[in-house]
């Protein structure tokens, strides 16, 4: 299963810096609006040690992190919704993606323009939560024109279409974000609320993290109160620091006194906002992470390493990570009784070790 993210956020904040820093490509980064017109897309690896591990008992010849695929989406300006800016445009990329990173600055900077001329965090997320929300009261609109009509030919489906839409429209106009609205009101059918969203292009409806660019680490307050009361996780890094320093070795950051590096953070964040687990396959050709959602069954996991898995799944072997590197490997694992053998109902838990097998 692929994990996607798209950094968001108003002109000469730092996500092009950002971008080039997580995945080292080269993109423009420029003191202008716009320098970026077509999102840049990169991919960076999942940081985790659980895989070497199980790769040095396994004695695998190559091993393959799980990754995220990031999207560096140009800045948004007022008026996106209406297409200033190229907005049209910039919102359409958004919607590919499964989360999205509001990325804003709380740095000062004569060097480094800033679109709205002064810097403030808070009322920088305010611009660009709005017009995600008028970009999809918009699309909600055009969806429940025809909902509306399939619901007055008596269809039942259409009718709870029409019901949450409004409910949703209500939401919007109440300056929130439907994501917010999802996570309050579980009792919800999830797959209908989700795949309702999905058909509408909702962009509110998406998961997402904050990440503050700033010169010294520090959140401020005040924004750190307003990401608290919107649910969302918050990180701070220097998003040019980091691409100074994105080559370095651990050990060259040790001895030059900069610390860790706050990239892995991002990555793990973006599994956390996402709610999205690692689980591993182990053999002597290669050890692998893959990504499954929280609480998947062990066919749906079956399925990100192969659709013809979930499909023809019939049992899986399962075992933690940690119990297998203990015990040296499977052969001693199930010697001592400790492999699992688990069927369609067994709900995948993050660190699982699988050996999928499945029909012809």
């Amino acid at each position: 299963m692929s994990l996607s993210v798209g950094i968001v956020g108003l002109p000469n904040v730092g996500k092009s810096t950002l971008f080039k820093a997580l995945t080292q490509k080269d993109v423009e980064i420029a003191n202008y609006p716009f320098a970026t017109i077509d999102p840049s897309v990169g991919i960076i690896e999942v940081p985790d040690s659980r895989l070497f591990e199980l790769a040095q008992v396994s004695r695998s010849q190559n091993t393959i992190p799980g990754v995220v695929e990031v999207y560096d989406i140009a800045g948004l300006v007022k008026g996106a919704h209406k297409g200033e800016g190229l907005g049209n445009q910039f919102l359409s990329h958004i919607a590919g993606v499964d989360a999205i990173v509001y990325m804003v600055r709380a740095f000062e900077g004569e060097d480094i323009q800033h679109v709205e001329s002064s810097v403030d965090p808070v009322r920088d997320s305010e611009i660009i939560r709005t017009e995600l929300a008028l970009k999809d009261r918009a699309s909600i609109e055009t969806y429940l024109h025809n909902a509306q009509k399939e619901a007055r030919g008596g269809n039942k489906d259409a009718q709870k279409e029409v019901d949450l839409l409004n409910v949703w429209c209500d939401v919007l106009d109440k300056g929130n974000h439907i994501f917010q609205w999802i996570q309050a009101n579980a009792t919800y059918d999830d797959s209908f609320v989700v795949s309702l969203a999905r058909a509408a292009s909702l962009l509110t409806a998406k998961h997402g993290f904050y990440v503050v660019n700033t010169h010294n680490n520090d959140i401020p307050v005040a924004f750190q109160n307003y990401v608290q009361e919107l649910g969302y996780e918050c990180i701070a890094l220097d998003a040019q620091a980091e691409l100074e320093s994105a080559t370095m070795s651990d050990q060259e950051r040790t001895e030059l006194g900069i610390g860790e590096s706050a990239l892995p953070m991002f990555a793990r964040v973006a599994y956390k906002a996402l709610n999205r687990i690692s689980f591993f396959t182990t053999g002597e050709k290669e050890t692998r992470a893959w990504t499954t959602e929280y609480n998947a069954t062990a066919p749906q996991a079956a399925g990100a390493i192969h659709s013809d898995f979930q499909e023809k799944f019939i049992r899986a072997q399962v075992v933690q990570w940690d119990v297998l590197v203990e015990c040296g490997g499977w052969n001693s694992a199930k010697t001592k009784g400790l492999v699992r053998t688990e069927g369609k109902e067994y709900r995948v838990q993050d660190g699982d070790v699988l050996l999928v097998l499945h029909g012809a």
